[in-house]
């Protein structure tokens, strides 16, 4: 099928697809999964304004395309591996699949990407800091070494 006849409904998903920045081929396999229908990659291409086939492409899908590039670059929420704790999740679970399996290197490789993801937080160690956040004072030390002679 050509993509001048796709109903509206179908090149609405495409120029979606594209502004969620899905290649071509990617979404012509999804066209062809959710829709039963197939399509051209180049044909694809004429639905992304960014790239030269698409630079005629009408207001309306233009708009589409714009509105959800937009929601898609500053809405996360939906994207489960952009949040620390989805990342983390993942992680626990690989780390004790590979400790059931007796998988020492991957169990300590898990554990040190939870501490990256954590902040590159590898030990308990918390920095110090005196009334409202000022520095604290230097130490004051009780002994001196000896110069042994060195002046």
């Amino acid at each position: 099928m050509a993509s001048s006849v796709l109903p509206d409904h179908v090149k609405v998903f495409v120029v979606q697809a594209l502004a969620c920045f899905d290649s071509p081929s990617t979404v012509v396999e999804a066209v062809n999964q959710e829709f039963g229908i197939k399509i051209a990659r180049q044909h694809v291409e004429k639905y992304d304004p960014t790239k030269l086939a698409g630079q005629h492409l009408s207001k309306k899908y233009r708009a589409i395309f714009d509105a959800t590039r937009d929601g898609f670059i500053g809405d996360t929420r939906n994207i489960g591996w952009s949040h620390r704790s989805t990342r983390l999740r993942l992680i626990q679970r690989i780390g004790e699949k590979a400790e059931r399996m007796g998988n020492l290197s991957l169990t300590l490789q898990a554990a040190e990407q939870a501490a990256k993801e954590s902040g590159n937080a590898f030990t308990n160690r918390h920095e110090l800091t005196g009334k409202d956040g000022k520095d604290l004072p230097a130490p004051v030390h009780i002994f001196q070494l000896p110069d042994n002679g060195r002046g």
